[in-house]
């Protein structure tokens, strides 16, 4: 006869392989900062500083770049989640919040980030056909030449757009010059002295004819919002999980430095009145002498920086939305790429098109507001998906860069609160365009007639709920649907505080009772059931339950177990005590078969009686590899660890491996396990030196609080194999057995 294999057994993991493709600093810095170090730095922060003071202009600058950290900390906490695939943020709402969601802030990302780029190039052009420069005495006033303004906006489109066809690498190297030309506009200016026969502002306060301080700082908030053109290149990272949080932070961070440090400069050399009326030129004129032409160089670059992060951010946002088939099949051609990158050139052509066809328009003052808002929405959105994911704690969402859900929160209230502050008509706008979109894809889906009133809508929404859950259980949204087979709660209050453990009140869980048949009619089950359930909310556990009666108990459970649920909401795992007693394991074996055949997962107590759970510090995992089992047991102790009960435990992930040689390696491989499914375990590799397994399980558990052992499927000897697993347990602490449910993927919950 065959015998039950043994679920604790050696696995060895591979490290994933490395991808290639841009780094942290051309990837996500320098696009980054340098549209964080924009227009506004050089033609309106010295009209901030005017009209707030320097006092002000310093709690602006606060306000608006702690906003934007909190958006940082959201993206940080979603990029290291999960692998950020090409789309950035269309990628992480949509993977979060769902296709319509994403769609929607996807698409009007698109248009704004595509039109942006004519916002750009026409800054540019206007600031080319206006300059003048001194260069050592040298002057040059290209008003002179007859330059137009919309032609040279054109034919810089046109240029931007060829260099990101071309190559997304090309662009980033040539905005390593761009950010050279902004650092050493900035060097210059630091370098200068005062304008000549005025009084410097510095700590007096603004004049009586300062605009008031929520409108100053709507005209510059925009300046900090650049994060989102390194999140767009998340596709061309080497390694996003570590690019995108580190990039992202330290833009964030250099930014608020530079713009902390220039408004004590400007309010050291010029006044009220030369501050609120400058543009460009007060900074050139203070610059060093002989070196304001750099203010100028600093202004181009700033613009075509811009330009370039758009024109490159904008179609991997449109690859990906055709990818998803958001968009309408004819523009399925949208998501093919090219070459080794995978560079979405299509996409770049249609995105330089549109770009064109705004500088043609020419002037976009009406809808660059509205343009604002798409970007503000953008972040909006993330900093709530953020939050959701947050709240409910999934166990599929363990970011490695873990933020409250709190502080998401709070940076979405900011990112609204700042969208009326600058423009009340177009974030109306906006929502309607955004909600429009989002309508238009879910009725691409189904059609949904809801009620009349209150109570009819609530029911549709319940039974379109009910319907939508697919009858198999996914990796994303899984969680431990459990039913508790308690018998009388106050005797076995230990199963249901373990089963409490891992769902703590954020999946469904079932306390059940079988009774011997004839103790009780339906009307004495209902108030006993309403009994239990009393009992529970008092000691804290939220349950459903249920009373069934039947001659076996065993019997009643495997019914209980094929007939309880709605639909597909059924529980997928099955909480239970050990059956101790020898007349009853033959029957207790064929139960567990039975409810393993039916596709649930289950979870056998072995309580020691005398310790129960001990000091709740150490959780043994006894690691027999990836496979179901293994799984599975990881994921349960993860659970319970995040329980308030066990929130100080800390999982030892223990492997046996026959020799020394082997030793080093099983240890590296449960390191790279580890960080890869970004739980926090002790690795533990145990050489047997010719020991049997019961021996090092004896040694090495018994000061635990808790083992989990994993189980062997049944078979024909499984009441003789059983047993053995008892008696492999005996004087241990408290054990759970493990057996995982056939078929289901469980492991790709954990590497979700």
């Amino acid at each position: 006869m065959k015998s039950s294999p043994d679920p604790n057994s050696i696995s060895t993991v591979s490290p994933p392989p490395q991808s290639s493709g841009l780094g942290t600093f051309g990837g996500v810095f320098t696009p980054s900062i340098l549209t964080i170090l924009g227009v506004i730095m050089y033609l309106r922060f010295g009209w901030v500083v005017g009209n707030a003071g320097l006092i002000g202009t310093l709690v602006i600058v606060t306000i608006s770049t702690s906003i934007t950290f909190l958006t940082a900390l959201s993206v940080c906490a979603i990029a290291t989640d999960k692998v950020v695939r090409a789309g950035g943020a269309y990628y992480m709402i949509s993977r979060s919040l769902g296709i319509e969601t994403g769609g929607a802030v996807g698409i009007s990302l698109y248009f704004a980030q595509a039109v942006s780029v004519a916002l750009y190039t026409i800054g540019f052009a206007e600031s080319l056909v206006r300059a003048k420069i001194d260069i050592f005495g040298l002057s040059i006033n290209f008003q002179d030449f007859g330059l137009n303004q919309t032609y040279v906006a054109l034919i810089t489109t046109v240029l931007v757009g060829i260099l990101a066809v071309t190559s997304a690498e090309l662009a980033i190297k040539a905005q390593y010059f761009i950010m050279a030309a902004i650092a050493i506009s900035l060097l210059t200016f630091i370098l200068g002295s005062p304008l000549p026969g005025v009084d410097p502002q510095m700590f007096s306060a603004p004049p009586e004819t300062a605009l008031p301080f929520w409108t100053v700082f709507a005209v510059f908030f925009p300046a900090v919002t650049g994060i989102m053109a390194g999140v767009n290149m998340s596709g061309d990272l080497k390694d996003p999980v570590k690019s995108l949080p580190t990039g992202t932070l330290a833009a964030v961070g250099t930014g608020y430095v530079i713009y902390m440090l220039l408004p004590i400069f400007l309010a050291m050399r010029a006044d009220s009145v030369n501050l609120i009326d400058s543009n460009v030129f007060v900074m050139q004129e203070t610059a060093l002498k002989g070196f304001g032409f750099t203010m100028l160089l600093g202004v181009w670059g700033a613009t075509l920086s811009s330009a370039i992060g758009s024109i490159l951010g904008a179609p991997r946002v449109l690859q990906a939305l055709a990818r998803d088939g958001v968009l309408p099949p004819l523009f399925s051609f949208l998501g093919k790429g090219h070459g080794k990158d995978d560079e979405p050139r299509n996409g770049t052509w249609f995105s330089l098109g549109i770009a064109i066809a705004a500088v043609c328009v020419g002037d976009l003052n009406l809808i660059a507001p509205i343009l604002s808002m798409f970007f503000l929405t953008t972040y909006l959105v993330l900093n709530v998906s953020a939050a959701i994911e947050g709240f409910l704690q999934s166990p599929s969402f363990r970011p490695s860069f873990r933020v409250h859900w709190s502080l998401s929160l709070l940076g979405a209230i900011g990112c609204l609160g700042v969208m009326f502050l600058i423009d009340a008509f177009a974030t109306v706008c906006a929502a309607i365009v955004v909600s429009g979109i989002y309508i238009w894809l879910q009725r691409r889906e189904l059609e949904t007639t809801w009620g009349d009133v209150r109570r009819g809508m609530w029911m549709a929404l319940i039974s379109q709920g009910i319907f939508q859950i697919e009858e198999q259980d996914d990796t994303k949204n899984w969680r431990p649907h459990i039913l508790v087979l308690s018998g009388a709660p106050q005797k076995r209050w230990s199963l249901i505080e373990l089963a409490d453990g891992f769902s703590h009140n954020r999946s469904l869980m079932t306390v059940s009772s079988v009774l011997p048949s004839g103790s009780r009619d339906l009307k004495q089950q209902l108030n006993l059931e309403k009994t239990i359930r009393d009992y529970l909310q008092k000691r804290g556990v939220r349950a459903l339950v249920r009373v069934v009666t039947a001659k076996d108990p065993f019997e009643g459970a495997v019914r209980l177990v094929e007939t309880y649920g709605l639909g597909p909401l059924v529980p997928n795992t099955i909480v239970l005590g050990d059956s101790e007693q020898p007349e009853r394991r033959a029957s207790f074996c064929n139960a567990i078969a039975e409810i393993h055949a039916s596709k649930r997962n289950l979870v056998v107590f072995h309580e020691n009686q005398q310790q129960g759970f001990g000091f709740r510090r150490s959780i043994d995992v006894w690691w027999g590899g990836m496979q179901s089992n293994g799984s599975l047991m990881l994921l349960l102790a993860y659970l319970l660890r995040t329980d308030i009960n066990w929130r100080n435990a800390k999982i030892y992930m223990k492997l046996v491996v026959a020799d020394l040689n082997a030793a080093a390696a099983a240890k590296d491989n449960l390191n790279e396990l580890s960080k890869n499914l970004r739980i926090d375990v002790i690795p533990k590799v145990i050489v047997a030196e010719g020991r049997s397994f019961d021996e090092i399980l004896q040694q090495s558990s018994r000061n635990a609080d808790l083992i989990f052992l994993g189980m062997a499927e049944p078979s024909e000897n499984f009441t003789e194999y059983y047993e053995k697993l008892q008696a492999r347990v005996t004087n241990l602490p408290s054990t759970i057995f493990v057996l995982a449910a056939p078929e289901f993927a469980i492991g790709q919950v954990l590497n979700e």
